[in-house]
This record gives C-alpha cells, structure tokens and sequence, in this order.
C-alpha cells in the first residue's frame, strides 16, 4: 500500500513540474508575440491579446484535466488495490479445495496402507499364532518320516492336486480334470454309501435326490473343494489307500482294505485365510534327512500370505 501512495505521489509532481515548465515555455511565447507587434498598430494588439487570453485558457484546460485524470486513476488504483488484497485475504482465508482426482489418490493410498498395516499384522500373529503351531508340528511329525511338505496352490482344487502330485510318484498321469469327473461318477453309481452323510446347512436334512445330484455337478464343474467324502471315493476308484496327516490328530487312512503304499497328503486346518487346504509330501534327501522343515508365513509378490520353508 505504501509503495502505491509514494508512486502516486511521483506522478503529480512529475506532472506539476511538467505544468510549471509549459507555462514559462508559453509566457517566453507570448513575450514573443507581443514583441512582433507594433505597440501602436491597435488592431493586430487587440487580436493578440485574444490570442493570449485563449492559449492560456487552453492551458488551464488542458492542465486541469491531466490533473483530474491523474487524481481519477489514482482512485481507481487505491480501489484495485484494496480490491487485491481483499481477495488476497479472503483466498488465505479459505480453506485449499482438492481435486477429485487427489481424493480417488488419496483414498487408494489410505486403503492401501490399511491393507499393508493388516498383512504386517497378520504376519507378526501368525509367529505365535494357530497357524505357526501347526506348521511347526506338522514339520516334526514329517521330519520323523523323512518327509517334508510339497506346497500345492491354494485355489480349490488342491486336494485333487495333492493326488494328481502323489499318483505322479507311481507314475500315473491322471490330471485333476479326471480325477474330479471320476470322483462324481463314483458317488453317482454309489449313492447308498455317501448320501447319508450330507446334510443341507440351513435345515440339517439329509440331501433330496436333486441336491446330490448338483452336489456331485458342482465336484465335475466348480473348484469346489473336496474332503473326506471325496477321498473315500477316490480311495475305491485308484484301489489305493490314502493317509492324510494332521497337526493334532492321528494319521487318517482311507481305504486300508487296499494292499498298496498309500498316497499321502498333509491337512492343513489354519494354512491360508480361507482355512482348510491340502498339501502333497516329498522325501527329503539324506544331505538333509536330519533337519527339520519349519514353514513359516510370508508375502508374497502379489500380497497374499504364502509358506516358506526354514531349517
């Protein structure tokens, strides 16, 4: 504001100064016109003091309006500027308004912190957690067997992939696709023997007809996952028994009526979030038949939590 009012003040006297030196400039005119005229030819005196009393009414005119021009613009800056600064500090005082797109940013940043805090969480439970537990048993009663787990995808099918695994060992190539499809046709051609135990979870009644039917639809056509059911049919379809180890029960052993060397699977009750999962077995090599296989949680690349193996 003070820089407005010095600046303000420069110009007017610029201007009066201007004003000063063009009315010595027109009097040092004037003396030279009076002295180009006779003093006593009448008739041209009377036409130069006309001329005078205009070119001096001209300049009074003429300086009047600069000067009310100036003072004029004057205001209207001293309007301009206190205009400014009100919309200067009315702008301060508003609070600083984010773009959609910086809320959609920061909204995925916070959701994304949100889900690393969970998985760091996760994971830190998961040292003294249920799943860590069973880990750490099932590494032991493996260890005893000179067994160590065979990790299989977590992806519905990983029963059925933990037998496609183990039938690989006796060099069978049956594929999860037939394996699924042989499964439902067993169950189809057995009714007797697996209807009895499923029973619809909303009303407890043993399944109709129909129900059983998309029961064994659903095994051929979806990831649905397979249990104990499923191993006993695949038992009698492959005339092969199937042990299925657990962290805190004994060996489970379908179709013992068989004389092979079983398939053996691990159960795993707390391996992923979802819960109950599958694994296959391999054996461990005599460089490493001592050690101890511990698996233990971790990220993987693409965020979900997955199992290592450290000895």
């Amino acid at each position: 504001m003070e820089a407005v009012l010095t600046e303000e003040l420069d110009e007017e006297e610029q201007l009066v100064r201007r004003h000063r030196k063009e009315k010595k400039e027109l009097q040092a005119k004037i003396q030279s016109m009076k002295n180009a005229v006779p003093k006593n030819d009448k008739k041209r005196r009377k036409q130069l003091t006309e001329d005078v009393a205009k070119l001096e009414a001209e300049m009074e005119q003429k300086h009047k309006e600069e000067l009310e021009q100036l003072k004029l613009t004057s205001k209207e800056s001293k309007i301009d500027s206190v205009a400014v600064n009100i919309s200067n500090l009315v702008l301060e005082n508003q609070p600083f308004r984010i773009s959609k797109a910086q809320k959609r940013r920061d909204k995925k940043a916070a959701l994304e912190k949100e889900r690393e805090e969970r998985i760091a969480e996760a994971e830190i439970e998961n040292l003294t957690g249920a799943r860590h537990v069973e880990s750490e048993k099932l590494a032991q009663i493996l260890a005893t067997r000179q067994l160590e787990i065979k990790q299989i995808p977590s992806d519905g099918h990983c029963m059925y992939r933990a037998i496609e695994d183990q039938l690989k060992e006796q060099d069978c190539s049956l594929t999860v696709a037939a394996l699924r499809c042989q499964t439902a046709d067993y169950m189809q051609s057995h009714v007797e023997d697996f209807l009895p135990f499923l029973t619809n979870a909303n009303t407890g009644d043993m399944y109709t007809s129909e129900e059983f039917r998309k029961y064994c639809d659903d095994i051929i056509n979806t990831a649905a996952w397979g249990g104990q059911l499923e191993l006993r049919a695949l038992s009698h379809i492959l005339r092969t028994p199937i042990e299925i180890i657990q962290a805190d029960s004994p060996p489970l052993v379908v179709g013992e009526e068989y004389p092979k060397n079983p398939l053996i699977l691990v159960y795993m009750r707390h391996a992923y979030g979802l819960g109950e999962h599958y694994n296959s077995v391999k054996r461990v090599s005599e460089s490493h038949a001592q050690q101890v296989t511990v698996w233990e949680p971790r990220r993987s690349c693409c965020g979900h939590l997955e199992q290592i193996s450290t000895t």
